[in-house]
């Protein structure tokens, strides 16, 4: 490592809810070198840059105009710049990042452990784009289908804001949002599933803290070739038969699916459910909007940056 034997990182934002999960995390891992500002300087630009000078890599943990700005500073620093890892959405659809998904591709893992820029995916896209991909690259969906996606998540993915409603006296049990057809997440779910149709996506959230369920109904009859449910799963069984961290996992027309099961993990389960005399099938994503949808996924990356091994150390920390 050019600037120390251990790599280290700052995490820019770290008392937030994506930031926190993320130190907890780095903390059990012992191949990184954890650095910091006093409470009182992380909003002093001097300080900052003077940080990001020293370490190997900056995760952002900002809103989307912070993380444009701390970027530019990074850029700024030429030589000594850190290796960035944004949180935000500011950058995922820029093409001069690295997406942040290691399985969504061959090659990707590779890009991104090269990379001295990647972006950090959405915790909704995550699931959309591992079932969308596969299928869309085998030409099961045609890229210009009409595709709809259904997502919901505890309220941990809304952020401080949304965490203080639903932990408040009197808040809903459920709410259906985004309903102006403009979710921030929604770029990065056409863009890296391959669809040149934009997508109708639905989020809505839970009255229970982390974990996502994200479901894409299909009418087979319309696709070529109107595929079997074997079909979708055959595709996405080939597409992830050698991932660690995503698991294609058969569907049974009497389970019931609740969204908490993989909460504190960086795993990301997939099923079909199909009726064949109906021609009809659901695609479902399980996985925890704070692990492999943002922190978990995030130290996967950071690993893969710095040359760090954190295999089994993905979990979050007790």
């Amino acid at each position: 490592m050019a600037k120390g034997s251990v790599p280290s990182v700052f995490i820019d934002g770290e008392s937030g809810t994506t930031g926190l999960q993320i130190l907890e995390r780095l903390q059990a891992l012992p191949g990184i070198a954890l650095r910091s500002l006093p409470a009182e300087r992380r909003k002093d630009p001097i300080a900052k840059r003077d940080l990001y000078a020293e370490v190997d890599a900056v995760v952002l943990c900002l809103p989307d105009d912070a993380a444009k700005e701390a970027a530019a500073l990074a850029e700024g620093l030429g030589a000594q710049a850190p290796k960035l890892l944004d949180a935000s959405t500011a950058h995922r659809v820029n093409p001069d990042w690295v997406y942040g998904f290691a399985e969504m591709a061959p090659g990707q893992e590779a890009a991104i452990a090269g990379a001295t820029r990647v972006s950090n995916p959405g915790c909704y896209p995550t699931g959309g784009i591992a079932l969308l991909r596969p299928l869309i690259e085998a030409g099961i969906i045609p890229k210009d289908h009409p595709i709809t996606v259904n997502a919901i998540s505890g309220y941990s993915g809304g952020g401080k804001a949304m965490i203080a409603t639903f932990e408040a006296p009197g808040h809903n049990a459920f709410e259906l949002y985004g309903l102006g057809l403009e979710h921030k997440h929604l770029p990065e779910l056409q863009l890296y599933s391959g669809l040149t149709r934009r997508p109708i996506f639905v989020p809505s959230v839970g009255d229970y803290r982390q974990g996502m369920l994200v479901s894409v109904p299909l009418h087979l009859d319309t696709l070529p070739g109107t595929p079997k449910p074997a079909d979708l799963q055959a595709a996405l069984e080939a597409s992830y038969r050698r991932s660690s961290y995503v698991r294609v996992v058969p569907g049974n027309a009497t389970d019931k699916l609740e969204p908490e099961g993989l909460n504190g993990s960086n795993l990301l389960e997939l099923r079909v459910y199909g009726n064949e005399k109906r021609q009809q099938a659901v695609l479902v994503a399980k996985l925890d909007n704070l692990g492999k949808g943002a922190s978990g996924a995030a130290v996967q990356n950071l690993g893969l940056m710095l040359g760090v091994d954190v295999a089994g150390r993905l979990e979050k920390a007790a």
